[in-house]
Parts: C-alpha cells; sequence; structure tokens
C-alpha cells in the first residue's frame, strides 16, 4: 500500500518537474559570446533552454517595452522616457551581468606595434576632419611607428547599438565638437563612415578593409584577431584594455540603486575610460501578457544564477566579473521581481 502511494506521488509530480521551459531573450550584441557561454552552462545544469538573438541594444529595448521576449539585453541604460513606455507603468529592471571595454579597433597595414589615441583624437577621426593614417595629429601620439599614406575609412555600427551609446557617451565627454554635433545615444547621425550590422559586423568590415578603423567589445578585436589601440583615461595615461583596467572604472564610479550608470572617462589612474556595463532587461512584475507563474520563476530564477554561478564565465571570454557592489544591487533588484504583487 506504501508502494503503491509513493508511486503515485511520482507519477502525480512528474508532469510538473518535466514541463519544458523556454524563455526567449533579444538585444546586445556586446556581451553576445559571454550570453552563448551562460546559456548553454544553464540549460546543462538546468535543462531550461534559454535563446538568445543577438540583434543591438536598441532591438532589445524594444522587445521588451512590446513583451515579445522573456527579457531583453541592452549596454546603454534605458532612458526614463523609454521606461515611461511601459505597458501598464510596470516597472523595468535593469540587471547587471557583467562590465567590458569598447576598443577602437583598426587595419593599417604595415604598422604592428600598438596605437596609441586619446579622446579628442577618436573625437576627430569620427568626425572625419583627420583623414589619413600619418596625420600629424596621429603621428604626434605614436612617436617611432612609420604610419602610411593611406586614408581612414571609419566604421561604425548600422544598428541601434549599446556599444555605440558606451562609444559616443565617451567621445560627448571628451570632445565639446562632438558633444554639439553628433551626440551620444545607441543611434546618431554619423557624419563619415560605413556601417555595420553588430559588433561582429564591424569587426568583419574593420578586417576586410585596409585602412579602417572602427569599435567593438574587447571580445571581438581579439577573435578577429584585428589590432586595436591604447586610449589616454582622464589621469593622463595610455592604458590598455584589459580585466584590470574595466574592473577599475567601475570601481572609481558609485552604482545607483537601479544600476543605471555611465563609466565611461571614469577618474583613476588606473582605469580604462571606454568601458561599460551591460544589463539584462526584465519587468518587476512578470505577470502580463499570458505568461504563467512557472515562466516567470524560470526568468528570476536564470537572473539568480547569471549574478552568481555564471560569474565564473565571464573572465574567460575578456570580460569582467561584477563587483561585489553590482552583484548585491543586481540581487536585491531580483528579489523584487513578482508575479502579480506575489513573490516568487
Amino acid at each position: 500500500m506504501i508502494k503503491r502511494a509513493l508511486m503515485l506521488s511520482v507519477l502525480l509530480a512528474t508532469p510538473a518537474l518535466a514541463q519544458k521551459v523556454t524563455l526567449n531573450g533579444a538585444g546586445a550584441s556586446f556581451p553576445y559570446p559571454l550570453y552563448t557561454k551562460y546559456f548553454n552552462e544553464y540549460k546543462k545544469e538546468t535543462g531550461v533552454e534559454v535563446n538568445y538573438q543577438s540583434i543591438g541594444s536598441g532591438g532589445g529595448q524594444r522587445q521588451i517595452l512590446a513583451q515579445t521576449v522573456d527579457f531583453g539585453a541592452s549596454d546603454g541604460p534605458m532612458t526614463k522616457e523609454d521606461m515611461g513606455k511601459a505597458p501598464g507603468k510596470n516597472a523595468i529592471l535593469h540587471i547587471p551581468t557583467a562590465l567590458g571595454a569598447v576598443v577602437p579597433t583598426y587595419n593599417v597595414p604595415g604598422v604592428t606595434t600598438q596605437l596609441k589615441f586619446t579622446g579628442p583624437l577618436l573625437a576627430d577621426i569620427f568626425l572625419g576632419k583627420i583623414k589619413t593614417w600619418n596625420d600629424p595629429a596621429i603621428a604626434k601620439i605614436n612617436t617611432g611607428v612609420r604610419l602610411p599614406n593611406l586614408p581612414i575609412t571609419v566604421v561604425h555600427r548600422s544598428d541601434s547599438s549599446g556599444t555605440s551609446h558606451i562609444f559616443t557617451d565617451y567621445l560627448a565627454k571628451v570632445s565639446p565638437e562632438w558633444k554639439s554635433k553628433v551626440g551620444f545615444g545607441t543611434a546618431v547621425n554619423w557624419p563619415t563612415g560605413l556601417g555595420g550590422k553588430g559588433n561582429e559586423g564591424v569587426a568583419g568590415t574593420v578586417k576586410n578593409t585596409p585602412g579602417s578603423i572602427g569599435y567593438v567589445e574587447l571580445i571581438y578585436a581579439v577573435q578577429n584577431k584585428i589590432g586595436y589601440g591604447q586610449v589616454q583615461n582622464k589621469a593622463g595615461r595610455f592604458v590598455n584594455a584589459d580585466l584590470k583596467s574595466t574592473t577599475a572604472a567601475a570601481a572609481s564610479v558609485p552604482l545607483p540603486g537601479d544600476t543605471r550608470v555611465s563609466i565611461t572617462d571614469a577618474d583613476g589612474p588606473a582605469s580604462y575610460p571606454i568601458a561599460g556595463y551591460t544589463w539584462l532587461l526584465v519587468y518587476r512584475d512578470q505577470n502580463y501578457g499570458k505568461r504563467s507563474e512557472t515562466q516567470a520563476k524560470a526568468v528570476k530564477d536564470m537572473l539568480e544564477w547569471v549574478v552568481t554561478k555564471g560569474q565564473q564565465f565571464n573572465e574567460d571570454l575578456g570580460y569582467a566579473e561584477l563587483p561585489d557592489t553590482a552583484k548585491a544591487r543586481a540581487n536585491s533588484l531580483i528579489r523584487s521581481i513578482n508575479y502579480g504583487g506575489k513573490a516568487l
């Protein structure tokens, strides 16, 4: 009798346990290599499939507002105006997942020495004011490097992009002309250049275009074996983009409660100046559309895993782990996720 009761309880429990949950997300290409790793490992551990499309941060923001995904992803924080467009004024949370660096990447034939750039120099190049690689402004800070008399081809993102947000946010801070003529955001009116879709598109165009310069997340330059430059920081030092310099930038900027922050042009001698957080975007109240409580709980569980166990995968792919303060803030935001007011 006891044995039959146990068998019955197992059979009754099996459908719930075996219920397949699939989560869908879309957005930033900046963390795409990392998210691919996260979600592969998460499926191995939990059986939950997480599909992620690299469509750019602007696309991630639009899709979470349209409620067509379980989560969006962005490297540029949403504006208060855009967050106010959420249906029913449901709060959109920014859950930080990693820190990354945006690097000026280039293809200059014959140049094997790592080039150096200042913020104003990058702004003038992307404004189209500096047109050749042997321009005196480039040569001045790259003493001893034989620069060719080769036209510069600027490559920028063609899609709405968090990587562009980080890069243009930096340029707007270091160049008054850039700030007044172009500004910053996930999409801007580029003064010159070719467009590439995603970090992948920019990296591919730079790799295949002699004389070109673009900007990508560090891992895309490394994986494509294309050169990237050191950038002068606020303290006047030329700094290489790496885990230490990216973490130093984050450490020098206070993190607000909602985690929406810019860490470009940060203080500190060790800070890399074109760095940023990347976020997953989710609704605080998961009871919307045709979503079930099971689906909502799956979103919360996935986020908890990303900001705890998932962090072990960041550094191998060139992303810095979240600082302790950011982990604490992320977990606090995740704990506030609910289903129609009911804690999950």
